[in-house]
């Protein structure tokens, strides 16, 4: 069960900087990878200040679509904001921009656990 501090509505968003090391090599544009985990971290970013002492949530889904390409120097920020949950089961709305380009959305989804060990 999610912490009753976690309700739809709740926004995330993290930011990086296109660089040799999140582009695809063969087209040298940000990689679909670097925009879903950044999504990710996004969604993550969400709930991290809610979750109850030993909870941590991890991904367990993603449906995204790459709209647009992004080339080395552009500053990519993605949003995610929590629009059902699900026991302990979250989902998010999830969008990437370069300014003023959304450049990927979808959905991602990522339960809450208590790790063991």
């Amino acid at each position: 069960m999610a912490s009753p501090s976690i309700s739809p509505g709740l926004k995330g968003q993290k930011q990086t900087l296109v660089c040799e090391h999140n582009v695809a090599d063969h087209v040298g544009k940000f990689s679909t990878p670097s925009m879903i985990q950044l999504m990710e971290q996004a969604a993550s970013a969400a709930t991290n200040d809610h979750l109850q002492d030993g909870e941590v949530s991890v991904g367990i889904e993603v449906n995204i679509r790459h709209l647009a390409a992004a080339s080395i120097g552009a500053t990519i920020i993605a949003h995610a904001e929590l629009i059902e949950i699900d026991r302990n089961r979250l989902t998010f709305k999830v969008e990437a921009f370069d300014a003023d380009t959304k450049i990927g959305d979808g959905t991602h989804k990522r339960a809450i656990i208590t790790p063991k060990g």
